[in-house]
């Protein structure tokens, strides 16, 4: 990964636009006729107050109570919307998303696969929040749901840089998880899972999994392991996450790619195990916009007649 990679947007609002006239086209079926208005009961029910965030309507700002605060910060009124699901997503930001081969890097597939839920979403008014976690499985940040394409680009902006939202929070995994689920949701779980323990991990998602609807996205990352041949018979590498280095064979260096291909197969095998489904995303972009889109609707769907 360069410099420049890093400063890059993963999901450029072009690519956004087009993955939702995608997403327009498969569920274009879904909205006509009999697709229920989601502008059920009171309509806008006032919740509180809290500070302003990126993404919030100017017409929310409570500027009564923001004079209060000389506009630092400003103060917003929050209102709770009826919708017919919540999705929440929790994205993998762990360092070893961000690298990758070619210019491309794994974090880009989980950016746009959270742009195709998302935008999925949208589409049907439903509220769509995120949380991410690194390396260590803990939160670097959340994001309370909400409706609409603003929030969503909001969501992806933190995705792509969570120091800046400042919510990072220490704890158990699914824990930190449910502390954000305050209805039933779908939970649609994005990340290369080369974590450790992941065993344990995808147990507890299924514990998680009797009251909401869990389903993990794997993105395919063996093309960050196709390494170019080296002449050296010793190659030095070295882990990102955790500083250290090992010393590796040029055999050992080539095995790579086979031993995560096995990896994330036994990851789908736990998976389908634990009652979880999986899907796993690569790099051909419309392959994986298909997949998840139709994921998304299938199980939306499920939620709303269940």
């Amino acid at each position: 990964m360069t410099e420049d990679t890093a400063t890059e947007p993963l999901v450029t609002l072009s690519e956004i636009a087009e993955i939702e006239l995608f997403v327009l086209r498969r569920m274009k079926e879904r909205t006509i006729g009999d697709h229920d208005s989601v502008f059920k009961g009171p309509g806008f029910n006032f919740v509180g107050v809290r500070d302003w965030e990126p993404g919030d309507r100017t017409s929310s700002i409570d500027w009564a109570q923001s004079s209060l605060t000389n506009f630092s910060p400003m103060i917003t009124r929050e209102f709770e919307q009826p919708s017919n699901a919540t999705i929440i997503a929790v994205a993998d930001a762990s360092l070893s998303t961000r690298c990758g081969t070619a210019g491309t890097i794994i974090a880009a597939a989980i950016a746009r696969s959270l742009a195709a839920v998302g935008l999925s979403a949208v589409l049907f008014q439903d509220l769509f929040g995120l949380v991410t976690f690194d390396d260590e499985l803990q939160q670097r940040a959340a994001v309370r749901p909400r409706i609409g394409k603003p929030h969503l680009i909001h969501c992806l902006d933190v995705y792509q840089n969570p120091a800046a939202d400042g919510s990072g929070r220490r704890g158990d995994f699914t824990a930190t998880i449910a502390a954000h689920l305050r209805r039933t949701s779908l939970l649609p779980v994005i990340s290369d899972f080369l974590f450790p323990d992941v065993a344990r991990v995808i147990s507890e998602l299924s514990i998680v999994n009797a009251v909401h609807d869990v389903f993990l996205i794997m993105a395919d990352v063996r093309f960050a392991y196709q390494l170019p041949d080296v002449s050296a018979g010793w190659i030095e590498i070295f882990d990102v996450e955790t500083g250290g280095t090992r010393v590796l064979s040029s055999r050992e260096l080539r095995q790579l790619v086979v031993r995560v291909e096995e990896w994330q197969q036994e990851i789908q095998r736990l998976a389908r195990d634990a009652g979880l489904d999986i899907v796993r995303v690569g790099l051909d972009r419309w392959e994986m916009e298909t997949v998840l889109v139709n994921l998304v609707a299938e199980r939306r769907l499920r939620k709303t007649q269940g």
